[in-house]
């Protein structure tokens, strides 16, 4: 979907539609959720401070989220999907991948599947949508961010290195911007020039992603739809409107964030072993202390304790203030590195955010 809590919003207050605004909480630490595309010239994007947001764009309006609207249109817009295809992967509220190899209409070509898809969502939400469609998931992830708002990109298998060759390599799947300026201190700036690095070279500096990028630049990519994702942790974390030097007043935060942590592990019921905490300082460095219990940890009275064994473990005082508190509760088995997700004739559609 196109700027998806903004669109929402916009969609819902004739008086927003046109204007550069912002979905988030409007304080000093409140974080930038969906910029609308009129915002988007200035350089406000999502993940950005308020504060910051406003310095770029004076006249921004900050909207307030309403998450409770964004899931019933998120559900909309899967019932559409599902009425062509049951192999539908969710990534978040509004973005999925899609397999139509084989879909309910018999229809031949992917792009027709996506031009459909992307008309019905228009329809009965009055929201825009973005596709992708190519033979694979990384190439369609690409391709539904292509042509935005309101895009439908396809590339081609047989035009498909052609063009990985020319794509800059901040635009590859998994390429945040540290591994970017890794890139290019090594020389590469394209996906022609990350096809003539090595696997051993990549897989030396990058270790498990050395192989993805390997592969990507050479337009591989063999992960399926996966329409059912185990869930692997459950968290909460709260960013304090003034920074906190004591350890007191830590603690007072930390028991609110037991419970709702609590809250939601019963919530979906999520059965886990390992408890960790996430500590922001008031300069942004961050840490994480984790611990394991020999049985499932889903009461106060379990996960209190261990949470202030670690808190125990954290450096906290007036010189160096907490602005962030965070825990979760993960199993205990080890998570897979890259996870992302689009078909031509084989049909693969990613909808994108």
């Amino acid at each position: 979907m196109d700027a998806f809590f903004a669109s929402v919003e916009q969609r819902d207050d004739p008086s927003l539609r046109g204007l550069p605004i912002a979905v988030g909480f409007d304080g000093d630490r409140g974080v930038v959720s969906t910029a609308s595309y009129e915002a988007r010239p200035y350089g406000v994007h999502s993940a950005q401070s308020i504060v910051v947001a406003k310095r770029l764009c004076p006249n921004l309006i900050i909207v307030p989220p309403h998450f409770a609207k964004y899931k019933e249109v998120s559900a909309q817009v899967h019932e559409v999907f599902h009425e062509y295809t049951d192999l539908v992967e969710p990534l978040s509220l509004d973005e999925a991948f899609l397999d139509v190899s084989q879909n309910k209409f018999g229809m031949e070509y992917a792009q027709d599947i996506a031009a459909e898809i992307k008309q019905k969502i228009h329809q009965r939400t009055q929201l825009t949508a973005s596709a992708g469609v190519s033979y694979n998931k990384f190439l369609a992830k690409i391709a539904s961010d292509y042509r935005k708002p309101d895009g439908l990109f396809v590339i081609h298998p047989d035009r498909a290195l052609e063009f990985i060759g020319k794509l800059p390599i901040e635009r590859f799947w998994g390429v945040g911007p540290k591994t970017a300026e890794r890139m290019h201190r090594m020389g590469i700036f394209t996906g022609a020039q990350l096809r003539q690095a090595s696997l051993q070279h990549l897989t030396d500096v990058f270790g498990k992603a050395g192989p993805v990028y390997y592969e990507f630049a050479r337009g591989i990519d063999n992960r399926e739809v996966i329409v059912e994702r185990e869930r692997k942790s459950v968290g909460c974390e709260q960013t304090f409107l003034q920074d906190i030097g004591k350890r007191s007043a830590l603690l007072i935060e930390l028991y609110h964030t037991v419970l709702e942590l609590e809250t939601r592990i019963a919530r979906s019921q999520f059965e886990g072993r390992t408890l960790t905490l996430k500590v922001k300082y008031y300069d942004f460095t961050q840490i994480t202390r984790s611990i394991t219990s020999n049985t499932t940890l889903t009461t106060k009275d379990q996960l209190l304790p261990l949470a202030k064994k670690l808190l125990a473990e954290v450096e906290v005082s007036t010189e160096r203030p907490v602005r962030l508190l965070g825990l979760s509760v993960s199993r205990t088995s080890a998570s897979s590195p890259l996870t992302d997700d689009a078909v031509w004739e084989e049909g693969w559609l990613d909808f994108a955010p």
